[in-house]
């Protein structure tokens, strides 16, 4: 019989929190693919803008509601469009980050699982890009939509042609939205408060923002969750124990993960 005083580490399937090390590489390299490797996609303007009508087309097939609507409901008033902007520019990264960091600290199992779901989906929306380039509704003039960033402030972006930062011609799929989703479902799988489900505001307010400031489609967000859809599916998160809740020591019982090739 194992003695109380035993280490949990001895525990079969126990594992430890990642090496910090490693982690902070692994956390920055995924962040700079997603903000750099986008970029190795740039130019096809010509394409870009035809495959935006034809994704408004296709919304208007569709019969989803019209990203004007959204962006009327913004130009009430300059304090609300500031702030959507100002969510747009600003929340993104430090959320994700933020959340990482918490379940590293807080949830290391959990955190491993985050960290593969995340990096997978931030990988296949590269493809996305080289095969199906698309300029952000802002673009469109036969929109009718205004590019709030530019008129009210503040913008992240510049003019697309002297713009060397960011591929403003991948709007699809929204990683804005992906991330923001993942970060709620993350949060309310790894927690269990009876106020989590909370958390669904965060991606509710940023499909409203990237709607409604006219930097992205509701395909965008649609194909966005489709594709963390199919990650989730793969990579299952560990197993909810009163250690994974939160109330057992650092070394957490996890699941094996189930796509194979995704290391730590």
């Amino acid at each position: 019989m194992r003695s109380q005083s035993e280490p949990a580490s001895a525990e079969p399937g126990a594992i430890a929190r990642p090496p910090l090390v490693r982690e902070l590489l692994l956390v920055a390299g995924l962040f700079l693919v997603y903000k750099f490797g986008r970029q190795l996609a740039t130019g096809h303007t010509a394409e870009a803008l035809h495959n935006a009508h034809r994704i408004w087309d296709l919304e208007r097939t569709l019969h989803l509601p019209s990203e004007v609507d959204v962006q009327s409901a913004l130009l009430h008033g300059d304090t609300l469009v500031h702030l959507a902007n100002t969510y747009y520019a600003t929340i993104h990264f430090p959320a994700t980050l933020a959340f990482l960091v918490w379940l590293y600290l807080k949830r290391p199992a959990h955190y491993v699982w985050a960290r593969r779901v995340l990096a997978v989906v931030t990988a296949a929306a590269l493809v996305l890009p080289f095969t199906f380039p698309l300029a952000p509704p802002r673009m469109l003039a036969a929109t009718g939509l205004v590019d709030t960033a530019h008129v009210y402030g503040p913008s992240v972006y510049g003019p697309p042609s002297s713009d060397h930062l960011s591929n403003q011609f991948a709007a699809m799929p929204s990683l804005h939205f992906g991330w923001a989703l993942m970060v709620a479902i993350g949060l309310i799988v790894a927690t269990r408060s009876r106020w989590r489900w909370l958390w669904l505001l965060h991606p509710a307010i940023t499909l409203l923002v990237i709607v409604g400031t006219a930097n992205h489609y509701w395909l965008d967000a649609i194909v966005a969750t489709a594709m963390l859809g199919v990650a989730l599916a793969l990579i299952h998160p560990p197993h909810r124990t009163a250690t994974t809740a939160g109330r057992g020591t650092r070394h957490l019982v996890s699941e094996e993960p189930a796509l194979v090739g995704a290391g730590r």
